[in-house]
């Protein structure tokens, strides 16, 4: 019994499901990073009134920066990039590489 689509949602490992699922995790999570580092100078540069009014922190009238704003989705970003770098390597173990 497969899902609507007609094909298993989790291949066997001897096909190349897994890697092709993480090649596109590494796509997203760079996607991702990027886009966080690109809101966090948003928050940066912007004063809370000129924020978009979905971001958390916009107050009409106020010329507030929210640095810890921009501080916290940075790091976010910066995690994701490293959890691209290191899901984008070879798999290898410790006994081959030596």
């Amino acid at each position: 019994m497969y899902p609507a689509g007609g094909s298993p949602a989790i291949r066997p490992s001897g096909e190349n499901g897994p890697v092709q699922n993480r090649k596109v995790l590494v796509v997203l999570a760079v996607v991702l990073g990027v886009a966080l580092i690109a809101v966090a100078i948003v928050y940066w540069a912007e004063p809370a009134k000129s924020l978009p009014s979905f971001f958390p922190g916009h107050v009409a009238g106020s010329g507030h920066h929210h640095a810890k704003h921009g501080i916290a989705i940075f790091l976010l970003g910066l995690a994701c990039l490293a959890f691209a770098w290191f899901n984008s390597g070879s798999k290898r173990s410790a006994a081959q590489s030596s």
